[in-house]
């Protein structure tokens, strides 16, 4: 493609920053809302038409789907913020490069998640210790779900790639295109309503497979009719020929990422454990509560994205005099929307939890206590993710982890297995404010004093003798080069 266009974008880079930020953050926060509604809603589909079992096998097979997500999240993300600080730079062509090398690798390690994953589908749901009687319904719903993983991963990646790019927008559009096909053709797929098929449980997963599927192929050919330049096309293909330098920083920057995916998770999965222990109405307590405090992180994991975006668009155009400002946003909007929330949820505590704890008051009572004392924790992590956010996205990757395994897997966990007691099951609630009071600590210390600053995946060559220096207010001169430092 010859003398590409510059790409249809919000300018991350001037202007206002909390309008700009906000205005950004919010088709983010549409989009993951769909796609909790998505898993919630076609849930219900399931439990309603075919009952308990068939949940199981799709709780199941939704656990592994996380999990090979969560692996990709982090590639996705190190992509995302290369092509935001080229794009900031105006370098197009370094951009190109950067979603060439990195659409090949992901699309690959798609397809090998998909067809191990279909060949070994039983070992890892006997890993899972998936019960026998949901055992054959969540084979025949996980393999359908492999099939899809190459289609998922592409559309989560060009979506990362188009935020990158300074556009929420066109993502939003096709996330809400996915789950719409996803909702309506969940029940008509497993009941065999009107000319449809009754497929069970495998009409779940195959409406899944279609929303997303014609979601991907729909924004490629929109992207195609607009002739976006971070599309490649013709000759541009040979871009998809991984660039070895930029493939190691991908992987290398990617992976501690999605590890930081991975850490929450087991982290949850932990304290899940540990709650199981205290019997099933205190079970289903926390696992009512826990779902509600999904929609409250809602907001702090779009800001988080939206000044990921930001930063590294700002830190490829040498702009670093708006970093701070941009993290100063940040935070102030998740005080702002996370704090409005959890206030909310305190006030309509228990007509909201009794949506799902109708016949049991005690259960109502006991969710009450456990949001009471751990929902306003998220105001602080979601401070800690905003945090996160900024500093990788100038490449500091690793800060973020480790401080993660510290403060979740070993300060949370040991303070609601040890603390029990002391405290019973209060050690658990309690648990994650000192957790995340600990995780917000070690970021604030790190952000204030840590050499984040000093990283650069961008890094411009030095101006001839005798040119002046660039100041960042207005195009750069060289071409950027990309390096892989690390604090």
């Amino acid at each position: 493609m010859d003398n590409p266009k510059p790409p249809r974008r919000r300018d991350l880079t001037s202007g206002p920053i909390p309008s700009t930020l906000l205005i950004f953050a919010l088709p983010v926060l549409g989009s993951n809302i769909l796609q909790s509604l998505n898993g919630s809603i076609n849930s219900v589909f399931v439990g309603r038409f075919l009952g308990e079992t068939a949940l199981a096998a799709t709780s199941n097979a939704n656990l592994v789907l996380f999990l090979v997500l969560g692996t990709m999240f982090g590639i996705g993300m190190a992509a995302m913020i290369l092509v935001a600080q080229a794009v900031g730079a105006r370098d197009v062509a370094e951009a190109r490069r950067i979603v060439g090398t990195s659409a090949a690798f992901f699309f690959l390690l798609s397809l090998v998640f998909a067809i191990g994953g279909w060949i070994f589908v039983d070992d890892i749901l006997g890993l899972l210790a998936t019960p026998a009687d949901a055992l054959p319904l969540a084979r025949q719903y996980l393999r359908i779900i492999f099939i899809a993983v190459p289609a998922m991963n592409l559309l989560s990646f060009v979506m990362s790639i188009l935020r990158g790019a300074g556009d929420s927008r066109t993502p939003f559009a096709f996330m809400a295109v996915a789950v719409v096909l996803d909702i309506a053709l969940n029940p008509l797929l497993i009941a065999g309503i009107g000319p449809f098929p009754a497929l069970g449980i495998a009409g779940s997963a195959l409406s899944t497979l279609i929303g997303q599927t014609v979601s991907v192929v729909a924004i490629l050919l929109l992207l195609h009719l607009r002739r976006h330049p971070l599309l490649l096309s013709g000759p541009d293909l040979a871009l998809l020929l991984p660039d070895l330098r930029l493939l190691r920083i991908v992987i290398v920057k990617g992976i501690p990422m999605g590890l930081q995916m991975i850490v929450i998770s087991v982290s949850a999965l932990m304290l899940m454990w540990l709650v199981n222990d205290h019997g099933s109405q205190t079970a289903a307590a926390y696992g009512v509560a826990a779902q509600l405090w999904t929609y409250v992180q809602m907001p702090a994991l779009a800001i988080g994205a939206s000044v990921s975006s930001m930063a590294a668009q700002n830190v490829g155009a040498r702009r670093w005099d708006r970093i701070g400002r941009i993290t100063l946003a940040g935070v102030t909007f998740n005080l702002l929307l996370t704090g409005a929330l959890v206030a909310l949820l305190y006030v309509f505590d228990r007509s909201m939890l009794g949506l799902f704890l109708n016949d049991s008051p005690e259960a109502i009572e006991t969710a009450v206590h456990i949001n009471n004392l751990a929902s306003w924790s998220f105001i602080l992590f979601g401070v800690t993710i905003v945090l996160f956010a900024t500093v990788r996205a100038t490449g500091a990757v690793m800060p973020p982890l480790f401080i993660l395994v510290v403060t979740l897997l070993a300060i949370r966990t040991g303070f609601a297995f040890l603390g029990q007691g002391a405290f019973g099951a209060d050690a658990i609630w309690w648990s994650f404010p000192v957790g995340s009071g600990c995780s917000l600590a070690l970021a604030l210390l790190y952000y204030r004093f840590g050499r984040w600053r000093t990283l650069h995946m961008i890094e411009e060559e030095r101006p001839p003798a005798g040119e002046p220096p660039d100041t960042g207010l207005g195009m750069p001169r060289q071409r950027a080069m990309i390096t892989d430092r690390e604090a």
